[in-house]
């Protein structure tokens, strides 16, 4: 099932990242499922990125311009070898939504809780809002 998210960040007017496609390859139910599903499709992406090889050791025109529009160009290595362990990003990412740092909307309407149904249709968009807290110190 193909569906598309969206990150923002709070105060920001434009989307961190435009609508993401995502082919979700197992049944969701809950929020708790989605957002497992999501990390799980994150880390196997990051896992598989630092074993690619590239053939082009340069960027090409086309991929700078997709980078700049993204805000950010760079060659996309890895220099660590150590892999994200899904298990714990998975448990990190559900600890955000619990704390409240992340909000989760599916066609501008907000699920609120981890064992909410999430009805999945076929190009549903959802939005995820990363929370930022000020920190400051007094003088």
């Amino acid at each position: 099932m193909k569906i598309y998210i969206q990150m923002k960040a709070a105060g920001k007017r434009k989307p961190m990242l435009s609508d993401i496609p995502y082919e979700l390859p197992e049944p969701v139910i809950t929020l708790r499922d989605f957002l497992s599903a999501l990390v799980k499709i994150e880390v196997e992406r990051y896992n598989q990125k630092g074993t690619e090889v590239q053939v082009v050791p340069f960027l090409t025109k086309e991929e700078v311009e997709d980078q700049a529009s993204a805000g950010k160009v760079a060659f996309g290595s890895l220099y660590s070898d150590k892999k994200a362990d899904l298990q714990k990003a998975v448990d990190n990412a559900l600890q955000c939504f619990e704390d409240g740092l992340v909000r989760v909307f599916q066609n501008d309407q907000e699920i609120k809780e981890l064992e909410d149904f999430v009805n999945l249709k076929e190009g549903d968009h959802f939005t995820l809002i990363r929370l930022t807290f000020l920190a400051g110190r007094l003088w």
